[in-house]
């Protein structure tokens, strides 16, 4: 028979302190009186916890709040200042960055060009480029606590080299997470640009409380992030998702045109395939997301107003009065979305995730009528009815989730601190 043991004192207040921690940081500012009644501590307990994380510098005073006649009250915060953190987007065209405080508060933004060929060259602009987020703040990057990194790849835990980004010249460094750090002088983590977003779904988009789902980005490039047990899946390399490469139907294989050459999803389904099928019907705009949207407008405008979907043509009361331009466009679209299907159908043969969220330029551009028509043909394909949704998030959710990423695991390092 097993017998329970009673934490220590050190290890009950370090418990304490950790849940008032994350109150505060939820819920704050409060009073000694509203953190006692929320995590049910005493108030002599609530006092005496406040002065020790005073003292540790992770709590400060944020002001008085006047009460009854003659009666003040102190209230506290989570100290912003306590740490920094830096999320950073890198593209083959230009590296965004966001520096926030611990609460999660940004405090400056940057966006500089894509660094080039030479290691040097890479921390040197990496420097440049948070540094610029930093200045308002007055923080020197290595100040940083933390740096997430998001680029369109995966560093393979074996060589420590990052993969599946030839368009990112310059990037292909020997221990590339060392070499940032020691060069940043400050704790770098370089991870894939869609586990971000799928990491910023999970905790405030519309996967947040999935056990199981994977995220498609269609833009230029094509990725997939794949959730399954509520963890994210990174694969043996740290390739898991790069479905760009999956051969696919009508799609040349590696074997035929050479592994870096254009082939599988990425031929049938990127930003240059999709500008293509869109073009072909009328709507040329000046990349695939600006011609998929001026389709989705071209529909939307005959569609019915009692209609929230489109999930077939009978979606339109008069298909006669479905002038050419729209008929066009729900064509391309149609297209683009049974060659969506046929990449998610062999996901779902393998993982069946739950659920699949839609982002990236193309999918946005599309909205509804692109998401209703991707759910349609898959289900067409597959047995399981697997629900398909769009993302909500703003365009930048690759910053998103890395900010996200950089704050918890920063937060979970200084909240736990006081831990025996």
């Amino acid at each position: 028979m097993s017998e329970t043991t009673s934490g220590t004192p050190s290890t009950l207040r370090a418990i304490n302190d950790r849940a008032a921690l994350e109150v505060l940081l939820a819920q704050g500012p409060l009073t000694r009186s509203e953190l006692a009644s929320i995590t049910g501590m005493s108030k002599p307990t609530a006092s005496l916890l406040l002065s020790r994380l005073q003292e540790s510098g992770l709590v400060v005073l944020e002001g008085i709040r006047q009460g009854r006649p003659g009666r003040t009250a102190e209230f506290y915060g989570v100290n912003p200042a306590a740490a920094h953190v830096a999320a950073v987007d890198v593209t083959a065209a230009r590296i965004d960055v966001r520096v926030a405080e611990l609460t999660g508060r940004v405090i400056g933004e940057n966006r500089l060009r894509t660094p080039g060929r030479a290691a040097g060259d890479l921390v040197d602009r990496l420097r440049t480029a948070i540094g610029g987020a930093c200045e308002p703040a007055g923080i020197d990057v290595a100040a940083l606590n933390r740096v997430v990194i998001g680029v369109p790849g995966a560093v393979d835990p074996a060589t420590g080299m990052l993969g599946f980004a030839a368009h990112l010249p310059g990037w292909r460094v020997p221990r590339l997470v060392e070499t940032l750090t020691e060069g940043l002088g400050t704790r770098v983590e370089v991870e894939n640009d869609v586990n971000l977003a799928a990491h910023a779904e999970q905790t405030s988009g519309v996967a947040r409380g999935a056990d199981s789902f994977a995220l498609l980005w269609v833009a230029d490039g094509i990725g997939m992030a794949l959730v399954i047990g509520g963890r994210l899946h990174r694969g043996a390399t740290g390739g898991a998702g790069e479905v760009g490469y999956l051969p696919v139907p009508g799609a040349p294989t590696a074997r035929e045109v050479g592994r870096n050459a254009n082939h599988g999803l990425q031929a049938l389904t990127g930003g240059p395939a999709v500008h293509k099928i869109l073009r072909a019907a009328g709507f040329r705009g000046t990349d695939s997301a600006t011609a998929v949207r001026a389709a989705a407008e071209a529909l939307g405008a005959c569609l019915p107003t009692d209609r929230a979907t489109v999930d077939d043509r009978t979606a339109f009361s008069d298909r006669a009065a479905f002038d050419d331009r729209a008929a066009r466009a729900e064509d391309a679209l149609r297209e683009v979305a049974a060659r969506v299907a046929v990449g998610l159908a062999s996901v779902v043969a393998v993982v069946d995730p739950a659920l699949f969220v839609l982002t990236g330029a193309v999918m946005h551009a599309g909205g509804e009528p692109l998401r209703s028509y991707v759910q349609t043909e898959l289900h067409a394909l597959v047995r399981a009815r697997t629900r398909v949704v769009l993302s909500a998030l703003s365009g930048q959710s690759v910053l998103e989730g890395a900010l996200s990423l950089a704050l918890r695991q920063t937060q979970d390092e200084l909240f736990a601190a006081t831990l025996p």
